[in-house]
């Protein structure tokens, strides 16, 4: 079974720098890809960004988030990161990561078969 725990959530203002991490453990063939969502007070869960274990293609962003946000993994330590530059209010959310073994990296969140706990980002203006 995949486990995933997302830490490096905070409050933090407009403009400031936010680093996402997700511990992944578990079978590598169930998280070939691995994807951040997020869902803000009454709103559906929104695709941020997603990208394979094995680094093929590129990673798969959200537009709202292209140009401000950049994901990125590493191997080793079984974890992958979610920069956020340049944060904005409407970026206020709990932020997820999901995993699934189909190598797919598109916004679909039923595609995706685990699920950490979530982890806040409040963006003050």
């Amino acid at each position: 079974q995949v486990q995933l725990v997302e830490s490096g959530g905070g409050l933090v203002q407009a403009g400031d720098s936010l680093r996402l991490s997700c511990a992944a453990s578990g079978p590598t063939a169930s998280r070939n890809a691995m994807a951040w969502f997020r869902q803000a007070p009454g709103k559906e869960r929104e695709f941020v960004a997603a990208i394979r274990w094995s680094g093929a293609g590129m990673p798969n962003y959200a537009d709202s988030v292209k140009g401000r946000f950049t994901l990125s993994r590493d191997g080793a330590k079984n974890t992958v990161y979610l920069q956020m530059n340049s944060l904005k209010p409407e970026d206020t959310a709990v932020y997820s990561c999901a995993a699934n073994g189909a190598w797919y990296v598109g916004p679909r969140d039923s595609t995706y078969d685990f699920w950490g706990q979530g982890t806040q980002v409040t963006v003050s203006s």
